[in-house]
């Protein structure tokens, strides 16, 4: 008991940050850092949802947590960060995050959408070099793995944040180019992932869910009709939820 109340002291002090998510690994850091991609662009779905008035899966209760989870992630991966490449690409993240943070909170306009979008992207590539960063400094194949795992889960909310975009009528003279390069990613990865020594039976039949879902995303590619965004919320966050319970797995494969 006397233990519990000095770390609630503490944490009323600042010292003991209880929000944070614990990190017992580099394998369980590399996975956190991968789903700070991830909400990066799930952040501009939800922003766009809003944006248009649509309240199909509550998405401006789940952009309010999103952005709730990226801080406490941030926190959490640099309190566990004790590699100097790792902390100064940590540093970077936190410095565009502070940015972008404030633009996210405010009443979503198609206007500054565009520019959120770009915005988005840095911090993108940012945590994208975070991750490696743990990766590399785990030093295991499961790293590598992990950290491919992961990025399909950023692939899937990219894909979806990119059409909603368009439906809602932004034009970006690059999304052909940036549609392209996410399916080609996430087939590639695909591929890779499904031919790893790390697969059981559970990961190789979510993994063959997450390309039926995909064949979706193909088929809208070639489509020159416009999908209705509900149908697109949904089939992103059901290749979200198959492939983070995949790389759960990985992770608790790894850190046996």
């Amino acid at each position: 008991m006397r233990k519990l109340m000095k770390l609630g002291a503490l944490s009323l002090l600042g010292m003991v940050p209880i929000w944070s998510v614990e990190i017992h690994s580099m394998a369980d850091a590399v996975n956190l850092a991968g789903k700070q991609r991830m909400y990066t662009q799930r952040m501009l779905k939800d922003y766009a949802m809003v944006g248009m008035g649509n309240t199909f899966g509550d998405p401006g209760a789940d952009l309010a947590k999103t952005i709730a989870d990226f801080d406490d992630h941030l926190k959490s991966l640099d309190a566990y960060a004790k590699d100097a490449k790792v902390k100064a690409a940590l540093k970077k993240v936190d410095n565009l995050w502070k940015e972008i943070k404030p633009q996210l909170q405010a009443k979503p306009t198609a206007e500054n959408a565009a520019k959120l979008q770009e915005r988005l992207e840095a911090l993108l590539h940012a945590s994208d070099e975070a991750t490696k960063a743990f990766a590399d400094a785990s030093g295991t194949h499961a790293g590598k793995i992990i950290n491919i795992a992961g990025k399909q889960r950023m692939l899937s909310q990219r894909m979806a944040s990119l059409y909603m975009l368009e439906v809602w009528g932004l034009n970006d003279p690059k999304f052909k180019e940036k549609l392209n390069s996410a399916l080609k990613e996430f087939k590639d990865a695909l591929k890779v992932l499904k031919e790893s020594p790390l697969n059981n039976e559970e990961t190789k039949a979510l993994l063959a869910k997450v390309e039926r879902s995909f064949m979706f995303f193909e088929m809208m590619n070639r489509s020159k009709s416009k999908f209705i965004p509900t149908l697109i919320y949904k089939k992103s966050n059901d290749m979200l939820t198959n492939m983070n319970t995949v790389t759960q797995i990985y992770v608790q494969n790894e850190s046996k």
